[in-house]
C-alpha cells in the first residue's frame, strides 16, 4: 500500500507540473522539465536531509518511468481537462496528501520525534509545488492565504494519533490520506483561508 500510494502521488504531481507548465505556454521539454521537478522536489528535499543518498529516485527508475508517464498523459488529454484548473487542483490535491504521509513513514523510520516527522511531511509535500511555482513565475501556493501546508500539519497530527491506537497500517495510510485530501476539498468549496496580513 505505501509503494502504491507513493507512485499515485508521484503521477499526480507530475501531471500537476505538467498542466501548470502547460498553462504558461511552455515548449515539451520545459513541461516536461517541470513536472519532473513537482513530481522529486520534494522528496529530493526530504532525502537531503536524512542522509539517504543517492536520492530514491536515481535508485529506482521506476519513478522516472511514472514521471514519463503522467507527462504524456497531460499532454495527450490537455483537451479533456476542461477546466484545467479544476483537473491542476485535483491532481496538487492528492499529491499533497500521499507526499505528507510518505515524508511522514519516512521520518519514522530514520527514527525522529513525530514534531520534526510532521515537518519532514510537510516539506516532501509542499516543495515539489514551490519549485514549480517559481519556476512558473507563480507566488507559491503555499505562501499565499490558501490554507496548504497548514493542511499537511493537520495530517500529520491525524496520523500520529491514529497511530496510537494501533490500526493495521494500510488503513492508517488511507485514512490520513483521505483526511489530508477531503479537508483541502472543503477548504476550497467552503473558502477556509488563513487572515493575510496588512502592510498598512
Amino acid at each position: 500500500m505505501f509503494h502504491f500510494l507513493d507512485i499515485i502521488g508521484t503521477m499526480a504531481f507530475a501531471m500537476s507540473g505538467a498542466l501548470t507548465a502547460m498553462h504558461k505556454r511552455l515548449d515539451p521539454f520545459g513541461v516536461f522539465i517541470i513536472a519532473f521537478v513537482t513530481a522529486v522536489g520534494g522528496g529530493t528535499l526530504r532525502d537531503v536531509l536524512i542522509g539517504r543518498t543517492p536520492v530514491v529516485w536515481m535508485q529506482d527508475l521506476q519513478y522516472v518511468y511514472v514521471i514519463i508517464l503522467g507527462f504524456i498523459l497531460a499532454i495527450l488529454f490537455r483537451k479533456k481537462f476542461d477546466k484545467l484548473r479544476t483537473s491542476l487542483f485535483l491532481f496538487d490535491t492528492i499529491g499533497l496528501g500521499v507526499f505528507t504521509l510518505i515524508g511522514l513513514e519516512k521520518g519514522i523510520m530514520t527514527g525522529l520525534h513525530p514534531v520534526i516527522c510532521v515537518a519532514l511531511g510537510t516539506m516532501t509535500a509542499c516543495f515539489g509545488g514551490v519549485i514549480r511555482d517559481i519556476l512558473c513565475t507563480e507566488i507559491p501556493t503555499i505562501f499565499r492565504k490558501e490554507i496548504y501546508a497548514t493542511i499537511c500539519i493537520f495530517g500529520g497530527i491525524v496520523f500520529f494519533v491514529l497511530r496510537e491506537l494501533d490500526l493495521n497500517k494500510d488503513v492508517l495510510y488511507l485514512t490520513t490520506s483521505v483526511v489530508i485530501i477531503t479537508v483541502r476539498l472543503m477548504a476550497v468549496k467552503f473558502k477556509w483561508y488563513l487572515p493575510a496580513f496588512d502592510y498598512k
